[in-house]
């Protein structure tokens, strides 16, 4: 395990240990390698539950948190578009951090959980990219997650809520005081999609994810940005992730990519970074063709209109890199290639870098087809680059 992964778990022990204090915060350190070996666990896993198999879905009570895993998150996207025309993304994040599987002791402040939060918003129109975060104790009027007819995920005055009782029909409101904010309606038009081999998600040989995502939610409301407020509509993409697995150390970090086509599919898609630069056999993607879709709740590897890919189905290759103030380089431009197809995918702002308690990029992005065309839009995340040495 890493010094970086050693820096977050100290941080969610001083978050379990700080007091009945509802402010106490963890010192700040930047990490990166977000989504990587940080939230995907430790080596002392003692406990804890484990993906390692195929499992039955059943919601809304998986929508919920799953404490005997280390790491979960949810984790929403969205591309939108103001009435004249101007484009914006949004990425809200919760992150669950478990010291330990069952409860520390008695009451509420021993839940033996930690949650961070990440807020951030990219006005392409102005060039600026926004963000913020919360750390909180898991505590009922805290900070966690709850599921059933209603479903609510919150960290202090940040809330994604409502119906979910079926499909999910939700309410985003967060903000940073003074400087920005959102609130958005966030509704599920279509099947939930069950990533990898029907919800595992395999990212090595003993390390794996359970891994469902809902592309294509339909969105509107409104985002705050500094003295202006601007009505937007869009589309938005939720992934919901739990693991108790450590990564290789054979990988530095990953490139993750969710993105909204024109013709109605979807893809998700990542690759995992060797520190020998060869290619890991455990890089793979879902392509979901929504207009094949058969008239299910849950989807996935099998059904018509899902296509699993493994590391021969696509390929990743950067084109161009954005230095940032550190002197880091990241990727902002790539190919994508997926049988016959070829797409360029390229960031619509190269400082989208989220440089907070941890270090990563996420942000909005265009596919445009062989011809030039913008085919659609979507968001990547970057994880694990360091500034050369």
């Amino acid at each position: 395990m890493d010094a970086r992964a050693i820096v977050f778990l100290l941080m969610v022990l001083m978050l379990l240990m700080a007091g009945c204090q509802p402010d106490a915060q963890p010192t700040s350190s930047v990490i990166t390698g977000l989504r990587l070996n940080n939230l995907l666990g430790e080596p002392d896993a003692r406990g804890f539950s484990r993906a390692e198999q195929k499992r039955d879905f059943v919601f809304p009570l998986d929508h919920g948190p799953h404490n005997r895993y280390r790491s979960e998150w949810w984790y929403l996207t969205a591309v939108l578009e103001d009435e004249n025309g101007n484009e914006y993304g949004v990425h809200f994040t919760l992150f669950r951090q478990a010291l330990s599987p069952d409860p520390t002791g008695e009451g509420p402040w021993h839940t033996a959980q930690a949650y961070l939060g990440h807020l951030a918003v990219t006005d392409i129109s102005t060039g600026t990219h926004l963000k913020t975060e919360r750390f909180a104790r898991g505590h009922p009027e805290l900070a966690g997650v709850s599921t059933g007819p209603h479903f609510r995920a919150m960290i202090e005055d940040w809330t994604l809520e409502g119906a979910a009782d079926g499909q999910l029909n939700l309410t985003l409101s967060a903000s940073e005081p003074g400087q920005f904010g959102v609130d958005l309606q966030v509704r599920q038009m279509g099947p939930i999609v069950l990533q990898g081999k029907r919800g595992l998600s395999e990212k090595g040989p003993d390390a794996a994810s359970y891994y469902y995502s809902i592309p294509r939610m339909q969105l509107g409301g409104i985002l705050k940005l500094n003295d202006r407020t601007v009505k937007v509509k869009g589309l938005g993409w939720l992934d919901r992730e739990w693991s108790t697995s450590v990564l290789g150390a054979s990988l530095s970090g990953w490139d993750w990519f969710s993105l909204q086509l024109k013709d109605q599919r979807s893809i998700m898609a990542f690759r995992l970074r060797r520190h020998d630069g060869e290619r890991d056999n455990y890089d793979h993607g879902l392509l979901v063709d929504h207009q094949q879709l058969e008239n299910l709740f849950v989807v996935g590897e099998g059904d018509l209109g899902i296509e699993l890919l493994d590391r021969d189905g696509f390929s990743l290759i950067p084109n161009r890199f954005y230095q940032d103030s550190r002197g880091i380089n990241w990727p902002v431009s790539w190919t994508l290639n997926m049988a016959d197809e070829q797409f360029t995918i390229n960031a619509l702002l190269d400082q989208q870098t989220v440089d907070l308690s941890i270090l990563y990029w996420e942000g909005l992005v265009e596919v445009l087809d062989l011809e030039g065309s913008r085919a659609g839009l979507g968001y990547m995340e970057l994880t694990g680059y360091e500034r050369d040495r």
